[in-house]
């Protein structure tokens, strides 16, 4: 597969992964009427997340 379209499919997923997660965040913030804002406990924790989910990615066809 081309690596242009392999990076720009990337960017694409990333995109919307991250229009999904600013629609949940402010649903969230909606619902117990509070700012949207993050705790820096849930940052540290998605953070982690992220980095965890990168390095399986990294790994994938590592066999």
């Amino acid at each position: 597969m081309n690596k242009n379209k392999i990076i720009l499919g990337g960017a694409l997923i990333g995109a919307v992964t991250g229009l999904v997660a600013a629609i949940l965040l402010t649903r969230r913030a909606e619902k117990t009427e509070r700012e949207t804002a993050i705790t820096s406990g849930e940052g540290l924790k998605l953070g982690v997340l992220i980095i965890g989910l990168l390095r399986a990615i990294s790994s994938l066809g590592d066999d």
